[in-house]
């Protein structure tokens, strides 16, 4: 008797090396390292992914999406590892993992009308029995990401808005009843108006239709305001993680608290930032075979820059990548760079 696995993804110390240059003087890049992370099968979820450009995050989401493979470890969904899939399980895979990507023009063949985005996952993966459902799966599509059907239809991409242009994605998205979108910085090319709207349709999709949703972004407002968890990442490993809550409001790793502290207020008198504060970049020449943030922390010490410190368990379910917590004990999974959500 077969049992539904317990994890609807799971990441096990994911690793992502780039190597360029001529063969005999190879330079390497190390965009994701040994990260593990994973989401339960019956309760789905809003995890959001948060870090500065060049932390990793949208490597990791080529990765989860399985457009790259790992250079080391395994991204496992439903049980099966997303490398070594058959044909009919990719298939499935793609159906059941959809991806948004950032610039919502890119998605278009400015050749083809908008509705090809939309009939195409239809008559690939056979979500309708007649064109009279099909039209009626992307009116209801569209009209819970908040266009109308009859002003959106039948029009090219370059007579849309940006934000338009987003939420038909979005749609596209949910046409294919996937179990997993995984969001790549969705609401950062459109206008501040429609972003609201855009963060809504995603929860929409999470608390109706049941869709867990990986919610990659640089901004801690909006991964305060949408997720239920937050890892943050930075050069390409995991420095906190835990309940959004925790993390934001309660910030323990230096570089989780030099993000919030980035946050703009409404008081134009404070300075986002101290200038001479903790980010002080305090000594850029000195390479750290430890943590990585070391170079950049005003409270590295000399154990920072001899080896990673671990993933440390702190208050509730919230862990950090620091030596200030070397008197907790280190999480479960915490050689391994990454944190599991059970």
């Amino acid at each position: 008797m077969s049992t539904q696995p317990s994890t609807l993804l799971e990441v096990r110390e994911v690793s992502k090396v780039f190597r360029s240059g001529p063969i005999w003087d190879r330079e390497t890049t190390v965009a994701v390292d040994r990260v593990s992370f994973a989401l339960p099968e019956g309760r789905p979820t809003i995890t959001g992914i948060v870090g500065e450009s060049g932390s990793g995050k949208t490597t990791l989401a080529l990765l989860l999406l399985g457009y790259v493979h790992p250079t080391a470890g395994q991204v496992i969904f439903r049980g099966k590892d997303v490398a070594t899939m058959s044909r009919q399980e990719r298939f499935a895979f793609r159906r059941e993992v959809q991806p948004i990507f950032q610039d919502p023009f890119a998605a278009f063949n400015p050749f083809y009308r908008v509705d090809h985005v939309l009939t195409t996952p239809i008559a690939r993966f056979g979500l309708a029995d007649s064109p009279q459902e099909a039209r009626r799966l992307i009116h209801e599509a569209l009209e819970v990401v908040g266009l109308r059907p009859a002003e959106t239809l039948g029009r090219f991409p370059h007579q849309l808005s940006g934000g338009q242009r987003q939420r038909i994605m979005v749609a596209r998205a949910m046409l294919c009843r996937p179990r997993l979108i995984v969001a790549d910085e969705p609401v950062s090319m459109v206008d501040a108006s429609l972003r609201a709207t855009i963060l809504d349709g995603l929860q929409t999709l999470n608390r109706e239709l049941g869709i867990s949703i990986i919610y990659i972004t640089h901004d801690l407002t909006t991964a305060y305001q949408v997720c239920d968890r937050v890892m943050v990442m930075y050069a390409g490993a995991v420095a906190e993680a835990g309940d959004a809550e925790q993390v934001i409001r309660g910030a323990k790793h230096p570089y989780t608290q030099l993000l919030v502290s980035s946050i703009p207020t409404m008081d134009r008198s404070q300075r986002w930032a101290d200038e001479d504060g903790e980010d002080a970049t305090l000594q850029p020449e000195r390479r750290s075979a430890g943590c990585k943030f070391a170079p950049r922390c005003a409270f590295a010490q000399e154990l920072c820059w001899r080896a990673a410190p671990p993933l440390y368990r702190l208050e509730g379910d919230q862990v950090a990548a620091c030596v200030l917590y070397t008197d907790r004990p280190v999480a479960a999974n915490g050689h391994r760079g990454g944190t599991v959500d059970r």
